[in-house]
C-alpha cells in the first residue's frame, strides 16, 4: 500500500534524475533483507508475550534466510516498544510485532502515549490472537453466559476481577451490556483472584485463556464463553459468547506486525508474505494451540479495518468506564 509521503518522494526522485532510480538505492531495496532484522517487543523475555513472538522469529529466519533478533522493550504497558519503534530508521530492518490494545486504546491508558497506527507506522500484516474467555468459579450454578446475565440481573450487588486495563474494560463490557451493577476489584496476577473467583466472592471475569485452560482443567474454575467471533481451536467444547445466548459482544486481544512508517514497500511486502506463510504451517498451528492462541491471517487493509473497529469500540468504553491516563 504506498502512502502519499512515499508517491511525493518517488516523484521527487524522478524528477531529479530524469526518470531514473539510483542504482544503489534501487539495489538495496531488491537485496533486502541482507543483514539482520530487529524484532520490537513491550514485554520481557521468558513472558508468555516473547514465547509467541520467538516461534515467529525462528520460523522467520527459516523463510527469510536472515537473522531475526527479538529486542524485549519492556515497561509502560508494552508502549516503550511502541515509541523505539515508531522512532526507528523506515529501512524495513525495525519490526514492531504488537497487540490491539495500546494501539486503539493506548491514549486512554497512558497520558504520554501519543503514537497513532496510521500516521507513525506502515501496517504489514496480522500475527496472532490471544483470547480471552468469560469465567466463574467451579461452584457457580450458572453454565453459559446468558444464564450468568440473568443472575447479575436478579442481584443488587455484583463484582468482577480484572488483572490488567484490557480485561478491565472487557470485564466492564459485559456489564454495560446486561444493564446491571458491578464493582471492578483490581487484583496483581490472575492467579490472585483464584481465591475470591473460587469462594463465589467474584461473580465473574474476564481473562487469558491460556491461564484459564489449567484452572479449569484443574476444576477451579468453569469457562462459559470465548469472546472471540469464533471458538478456540484448544478449547473446541466452549461456545463464543453469541453461541451462549450474548450476541454481538467481542473482546478479544489480537496482535499485528508494523513497520516504521516509510519503509520500503517491498520489505513490506514480503515480510507480510513470510509472516502469513509461518501462520499457516500446522507446526504454528499446533504450537499455539498449545498456547491457547490462534494465528491471525489478514492483510494490512485487514488489520487496519479490524483496528478502526477496536479503536472506536475503546473510545466508548473507556469513557463509560471511566478510565484515566495514568
Amino acid at each position: 500500500m504506498f502512502n502519499r509521503r512515499d508517491v511525493v518522494l518517488g516523484a521527487g526522485a524522478t524528477a531529479l534524475t530524469g526518470g531514473v532510480v539510483p542504482v544503489g538505492s534501487a539495489l538495496a531495496q531488491q537485496d533486502w533483507p541482507n543483514r539482520p532484522l530487529h524484532v520490537y517487543i513491550g514485554f520481557a523475555a521468558g513472558s508468555g508475550a516473547d514465547i509467541l513472538c520467538r516461534w515467529f522469529t525462528t520460523k522467520l529466519q527459516d523463510v527469510s534466510g536472515q537473522t531475526v533478533v527479538i529486542e524485549n522493550r519492556p515497561g509502560a504497558v508494552g508502549s516503550i516498544a511502541i515509541n523505539v519503534a515508531a522512532k526507528s530508521k523506515p529501512d524495513g530492518y525495525s519490526i514492531l510485532f504488537t497487540g490491539n490494545t495500546l494501539m486503539a486504546g493506548g491514549r486512554h491508558l497512558l497520558k504520554d502515549f501519543t503514537v497513532d497506527y496510521r500516521r507513525d507506522f506502515d501496517c504489514v500484516c496480522g500475527l496472532v490472537e490471544t483470547p480471552f474467555v468469560l469465567v466463574v468459579g467451579s461452584k457457580s450454578t450458572v453454565n453459559s453466559p446468558k444464564e450468568l446475565i440473568a443472575l447479575l440481573k436478579s442481584k443488587q450487588q455484583n463484582r468482577y476481577g480484572y488483572t490488567n486495563p484490557a480485561a478491565m474494560v472487557a470485564g466492564y463490557a459485559l456489564k454495560a451490556y446486561a444493564g446491571v451493577p458491578a464493582e471492578a476489584i483490581s487484583y496483581r496476577t490472575t492467579a490472585d483472584a483464584m481465591g475470591d473467583l473460587e469462594g463465589a466472592t467474584l461473580d465473574y471475569m474476564i481473562m487469558d485463556g491460556t491461564f484459564a485452560i489449567g484452572q479449569m482443567k484443574a476444576g477451579k474454575l468453569r469457562v462459559l464463553g470465548a469472546t472471540m467471533e469464533k471458538r478456540i481451536n484448544a478449547m473446541p467444547d466452549v461456545p463464543t459468547m453469541q453461541e451462549g445466548g450474548v450476541p454481538d459482544f467481542f473482546f478479544s486481544p489480537w496482535w499485528a506486525v508494523w513497520l516504521p512508517k516509510g519503509s520500503p514497500q517491498n520489505a513490506n511486502a514480503k515480510l507480510g508474505d513470510w509472516v502469513q506463510q509461518v501462520g499457516k504451517m500446522p507446526e504454528t498451528v499446533k504450537f499455539l494451540d498449545g498456547m491457547v492462541a490462534m494465528p491471525v491471517i489478514g492483510d494490512a487493509k485487514y488489520v487496519l479495518d479490524k483496528l478502526d473497529a477496536d479503536k472506536a469500540r475503546w473510545d466508548k468504553l473507556a469513557v463509560a468506564a471511566g478510565l484515566t491516563p495514568q
